[in-house]
């Protein structure tokens, strides 16, 4: 397995290699963000261990413009900024992976491990169907390349059918992933809230399957919005 180590820190960095060499993987290093960036481009990595506070480009930086062009490298941020947000944007930049520093070195090798099980999956940062797209860091979605604004509920419901995209979604599944378990939400909150996103992005967008459930559809371009 081959692994790129983004990191500035020289010690830091021959410290890494040396661990992951004895434990069999091929290691190469990048010492500033555009390097690391143009390395993970090219390099055939399976995982990138990465530093968030890099010269040139940061980590924040080069995980998105990844995730941007759809390369799905297994990503591992190793930071001293230890913040929950500081971690939160991390993950929400398309790391699949935050570890803090100081770090044990036998949870770095676990956590690594973890991520090349699960291998180079498709995890877009900002999800798209059709002309619909929908970040869920920042909160935001465009229909034909203009923003619409939705509610929490709204958001929520949109969402998960845009992690499922062209798949028919239960009522039954809607109610047990957008609303809450422990709240006795009627059924028909899900028609409701369909009728209210319909207005939202576009009747046609949005698809009853009779007896079955709801999908998102690929409408022509040009199709108006509400």
């Amino acid at each position: 397995m081959r692994v790129l180590v983004v990191e500035d820190e020289a010690r830091l960095a021959a410290a890494l290699r040396r661990g992951l060499q004895a434990e069999g993987f091929a290691v190469d290093i990048a010492a500033d963000g555009q390097d690391g960036l143009e390395m993970a481009r090219h390099g055939g990595y399976d995982a990138m261990i990465l530093d968030v506070m890099l010269p040139r480009l940061s980590g924040y930086r080069v995980v998105r413009q990844l995730r941007a062009e759809r390369h799905w490298l297994p990503v591992l941020m190793l930071s001293a900024k230890d913040g929950e947000y500081d971690q939160a944007d991390g993950l929400d930049c398309g790391a699949d992976d935050y570890l803090t520093k100081p770090f044990s070195y036998v949870v770095l090798l676990a956590r690594l491990r973890a991520l090349l099980r699960r291998g180079a999956q498709a995890r877009p940062v900002v999800l798209a169907f059709g002309d619909v797209e929908l970040d869920p860091a920042e909160r935001r979605v465009l229909v034909g390349g203009a923003e619409v604004t939705l509610t929490t509920r709204e958001f929520a419901l949109l969402e998960y059918l845009m992690r499922r995209p062209g798949q028919v979604v239960s009522k039954t599944e809607l109610l047990d992933h957008v609303w809450d378990a422990a709240l006795d939400t009627a059924p028909n909150a899900v028609e409701v809230y369909v009728g209210y996103l319909r207005r939202k992005i576009g009747r046609d967008r949005l698809e009853t399957v009779r007896g079955a459930g709801y999908r998102l559809a690929v409408v022509e371009p040009g199709t108006p919005v509400g």
